[in-house]
C-alpha cells in the first residue's frame, strides 16, 4: 500500500463520514478499525477499514471521499475490495501432506470421541453406585411386616377391604331376604289349593 506526503489532511480525519456511509450497506460487526488509506492521483482519498464479512479475508471496506475548493469532505464510493494477495491461490501442497494432515485430524477425533465416551461411561458408574445406596437405605429391617403407606399392607387398603366386605355382606343379606319372601309366596300358594281341594271334595259329596 502506498500513499501520498500531499494527501488533504481533512479528507484523512473524515473516518466518522466514512464510518457512517459504510453502516448504510453492512452492519456494524463486519467493519474492522481502519487500515491506512490511498491517496488518488485526482486528489480524493480512499480511506480503507479491515473487513470482518466471512468469505472475504484479505479484503477491505473501502470508502473513497473528496472536497471541492473549501467545502467540507464528501463521500464518492463505498466498496468492498481485495488487498494484496487476496485474489491468489495458496501455495500449492503435495498431497501426501494433506493426506497426512487429514489423518491426523480424523486420529484426534477419534481419540477426542473415546475421551468422552470413558467420562460418559465413569459418570454412570457412579450413578449406579449412587442408586444402589440408596436403594439400601430403603431396605426394611429383617422381621419388619412390609407396612405401606399409613396402614397398608403391601399397596392394599385395609380400610376398602372391609368396605367391600361390608358391601358383600349387605348383598348376602339382601339375597337372603328375597329368598324368605320367595318361600312364603311359594307356601302362600300351597295353601290356596289345598283349600281349592277341599271345596271341590264338599261338591262331590253334596252330589
Amino acid at each position: 500500500m502506498t500513499s501520498k506526503p500531499d494527501a488533504d489532511a481533512r479528507l484523512l480525519d473524515a473516518h466518522d463520514l466514512a464510518l457512517a456511509a459504510l453502516h448504510e450497506i453492512t452492519p456494524a460487526s463486519t467493519v474492522g478499525p481502519a487500515a491506512g488509506y490511498l491517496a488518488e492521483e485526482d486528489g480524493s482519498v480512499s480511506l480503507r477499514f479491515e473487513n470482518r464479512l466471512a468469505g472475504y479475508p484479505g479484503w477491505y471496506w473501502t470508502v473513497t471521499v473528496a472536497r471541492v475548493d473549501d467545502e467540507e469532505p464528501t463521500v464518492l464510493e463505498v466498496e468492498l475490495l481485495p488487498g494484496d494477495g487476496a485474489l491468489l491461490a495458496p501455495e500449492w501442497v503435495p498431497w501426501a501432506e494433506r493426506l497426512a494432515e487429514y489423518r491426523a485430524h480424523q486420529l484426534e477425533l477419534t481419540e477426542a470421541a473415546a475421551a468422552a465416551d470413558g467420562a460418559t461411561s465413569d459418570a454412570d458408574a457412579l450413578d449406579d453406585l449412587l442408586d444402589d445406596d440408596d436403594d439400601d437405605d430403603d431396605d426394611l429391617d429383617d422381621g419388619e411386616a412390609d407396612i405401606l403407606h399409613a396402614g397398608d399392607l403391601d399397596g392394599v387398603d385395609i380400610d376398602e377391604l372391609d368396605d367391600d366386605a361390608d358391601d358383600d355382606d349387605a348383598d348376602d343379606e339382601d339375597d337372603e331376604d328375597a329368598d324368605d319372601e320367595d318361600a312364603e309366596d311359594d307356601d302362600s300358594e300351597d295353601d290356596d289349593a289345598d283349600v281349592l281341594d277341599a271345596d271341590a271334595g264338599e261338591v262331590d259329596e253334596e252330589e
